[in-house]
């Protein structure tokens, strides 16, 4: 309860603004497609039962009312059996799902066919080498809330997170990138007796 008064300020005062503006929190989505798109993931979880916290589905901007903007949206109570949690939606909206044991927290993630990036915030040194070592995902923080690591790590999830055999950088992106040549050779012996100094021009021989 104490994260959600905590979150419920911050997701109200994220200013939704054009991408000119230095001051804007978040853009546009990039297409009505999209805009759609999210818009029926909101109107569905809540249909299903989920209580919107938040709701910024009524942002309006003077000058860009044909814009695709959408303000920042928080939901509650959201269960594992609904879409806007099975699906990654790409939009601004955050679902807050609850369980009541660290195991359950765990299977919670390993059971969903998506893999991409994780975080616990834990002062327990065991639980957290715990949580790193059981989770199936890519990108694992400890006490850090997004575990994208910098560009000369790997970086990419698991399961369904991932798109062929490679992830993005680090020696994997090296890798895909590099066309890779394996020569292999033997030179037998005794077909020169030592090195040859000396340089042949027809028949003279110049030392």
């Amino acid at each position: 309860e104490r994260m959600i008064k905590t979150l419920v300020p911050r997701v109200e005062a994220l200013k939704i603004a054009p991408y000119t503006d230095p001051a804007s929190d978040m853009g546009p989505v990039i297409s009505r497609q999209s805009l759609d798109r999210i818009l029926g993931y909101i109107a569905e979880c809540e249909r299903a039962g989920a209580q919107l916290v938040v709701d910024g589905r009524d942002v309006k901007l003077q000058g860009y009312e044909g814009g695709y903007f959408l303000g920042g949206c928080l939901f509650d109570h959201v269960t594992p059996d609904m879409s806007i949690y099975k699906d990654e939606i790409f939009g601004p909206v955050l679902s807050v799902v609850r369980v009541d044991a660290y195991e359950k927290a765990v299977g919670l993630i390993n059971g969903h066919e998506y893999g991409n990036g994780t975080s616990i915030f834990t002062r327990d040194g065991d639980t957290a080498r715990d949580f790193f070592s059981r989770v199936r995902i890519g990108m694992v923080g400890v006490n850090v809330p997004i575990p994208v690591p910098v560009a000369y790590h790997s970086f990419g999830g698991w399961k369904r997170s991932l798109f062929g055999d490679h992830h993005i950088h680090g020696m994997e992106g090296v890798r895909f990138n590099t066309h890779l040549k394996t020569m292999t050779t033997r030179w037998p012996s005794g077909i020169k007796e030592g090195a040859v100094f000396n340089f042949h021009s027809g028949s003279e021989t110049q030392n």
